[in-house]
């Protein structure tokens, strides 16, 4: 297996919205990206996958020195091996790589986020530095883009959150704000205890509303000249305000249950956003699978 074999194969198994919006790249940037797509599914496992503390602290510092070695030209990793043809032609820094692991480990280092200020940062590290990433491999005329693509990352993972709240409490994580946990008067133990109440339903909505309004303002910073090349960007948001759309209809019942998408309604939202230029946004029946 080859290591681009072995990066495709990762993001096919892994059934990410994030690969239905590699589908329709030109083959070239489409190896890039799923390579990326790779090395940030393969450290995040680092972590979530290790049930002693001190194996994924051993196999994060593995993964800093693999990425040393990729930029001095070294890497042994398939996935680092698959990225180092791109590295040059797509701009892919290393400081936003270093980034991605600085946000992994924070979730070795701190379970709570006391405001929302505090969770931005770890949003960026994990999903906005990705998205800026993903922006010089799309291809964009104008710096502006990038601005957009930190944004989009947020938003994204602002949506992860709501929809993975009771899988991470059971992890012993919870990454609502400490501060709006107080302010709607949900105690932790409700979201531990996967306990519903009027309090937690509204907690969630405002939370699915600045998902939604994040994504809005990220889509007011793309400039036009790059919408095109961007694609692949909006396809992802339409496939996550989808699903949002799916959580506040199953009135975010997200504790006992892990809603998404099938991937046939996925395919249609990133074909529909692709071929349109629409958000992809649809109502219709439910689709988790």
């Amino acid at each position: 297996m080859t290591p681009d074999q072995y990066c495709e194969s990762r993001a096919t198994q892994s059934g990410s919205s994030f690969y239905y919006s590699f589908l329709f790249l030109p083959p070239e940037r489409r190896r890039a990206i799923t390579a990326l797509y790779a090395f940030c599914s393969e450290v995040d496992d680092a972590v979530d996958e290790a049930s002693d503390p001190s194996v994924a602290e051993t196999k994060l510092a593995w993964w800093r020195q693999e990425l040393a070695h990729l930029y001095a030209g070294q890497p042994d990793h398939p996935v680092t091996r698959a990225l180092e043809p791109h590295l040059q032609t797509y701009g892919i820094e290393r400081s936003l790589m270093q980034a991605v692991l600085d946000g992994v480990e924070m979730d070795l280092r701190q379970s709570r986020y006391l405001d929302f200020a505090s969770l931005k940062t770890y949003c960026y590290r994990v999903a906005g530095a990705v998205g800026i990433l993903s922006t010089g491999i799309f291809g964009h005329t104008d710096p502006q883009t990038l601005a957009y693509a930190e944004k989009l990352g947020e938003a994204l993972q602002l949506i992860n959150i709501i929809r993975d709240v009771g899988e991470d409490a059971r992890q012993g994580r919870i990454y609502l704000p400490v501060d709006e946990l107080q302010r709607f008067k949900v105690p932790a133990s409700d979201i531990i205890n996967a306990r519903y109440t009027p309090e937690f339903t509204a907690l969630m909505r405002f939370q699915a509303q600045r998902a939604r309004d994040t994504h809005a303002q990220a889509l007011a910073l793309l400039p036009a000249q790059d919408r095109r090349a961007q694609r692949p960007g909006l396809m992802m948001g339409a496939i996550y305000l989808t699903l949002l759309r799916e959580i506040e209809a199953e009135d975010m019942q997200v504790l006992h249950q892990r809603i998404s998408l099938t991937p046939l309604r996925k395919l249609w939202v990133a074909w529909k956003t692709w071929a349109f230029g629409t958000t992809g946004v649809t109502s219709g029946g439910n689709s988790r699978s």
